[in-house]
């Protein structure tokens, strides 16, 4: 069963710009991935498509069951539940200490404190940073905030995570580190789907990768089909 499927997706914008074009492929459950290609190529707009940021233009993108079309209003929210998504930048904030910030899905959801309080501490252990949930943002190096980004991603166990560049100014080492993490999601039940243009990463990752190029999906590669 798929978690995610674009069905012949076009997006253009107000311009005629065409951000994607006839796009299809699926994400199964459990499964992890990589997007990758040049500048320009789609890869932000094929991120927006899921977390509802942007509609297409022609074709669908479906979530599970649900044709997202479909999601208006109110269940827009919803949706996103379901959706974690990491950031480059982490957009973290800056006011309030990482337990606050990895707590916010859940604040959103209404379970009571103490709830909140046992599976921000699970989560963090997880991370590596059960002994920094009172520090802020700004006392943590790069990557630990990147790791603070994917907890607060992942408490409320998405069924689909999505990355953004999530290693690119992280130095190999903690890149790798990062990956090992998303790579251990989809056996707890949550799909990855990473956007990177990082290609020594994707060939040691030996995961699926989509290329897209101007638009376009040209390339669909299994992990056999990744050579060192």
């Amino acid at each position: 069963m798929s978690v995610l499927r674009f069905e012949n997706v076009s997006k253009q914008y107000p311009g005629g710009h065409q951000a994607l074009v006839d796009v299809s492929f699926d994400v199964a459950d459990g499964e992890m991935l990589f997007v990758t290609g040049h500048s320009g190529a789609g890869k932000s707009t094929l991120l927006k498509l899921i977390h509802l940021s942007e509609r297409p233009s022609r074709g669908a993108v479906v979530f599970g069951e649900r044709n997202l079309q479909r999601v208006r209003g109110g269940k827009v929210p919803l949706h996103r539940r379901e959706v974690g998504v990491v950031y480059q930048d982490h957009r973290l904030l800056t006011d309030r200490t990482i337990g606050e910030n990895v707590a916010l899905p859940l604040i959103r959801r209404g379970p009571r404190r103490a709830e909140i309080g046992k599976r921000v501490r699970s989560v963090l252990e997880r991370m590596g940073l059960g002994h920094r949930e009172k520090a802020l943002p700004t006392q943590l190096s790069a990557g630990e905030q990147q790791r603070v980004g994917i907890a607060r991603a992942i408490i409320a166990e998405p069924r689909l995570l999505v990355a953004d560049e999530p290693t690119g100014n992280l130095d190999p080492t903690l890149a790798a580190e990062i990956m090992e993490l998303f790579a251990g999601l989809p056996e707890r039940g949550t799909s990855v789907l990473v956007v990177s243009h990082d290609l020594p990463l994707l060939r040691r990752m030996r995961r699926r990768v989509l290329v897209l190029d101007h638009g376009r999906l040209v390339d669909d590669i299994s992990p056999q089909d990744l050579a060192e």
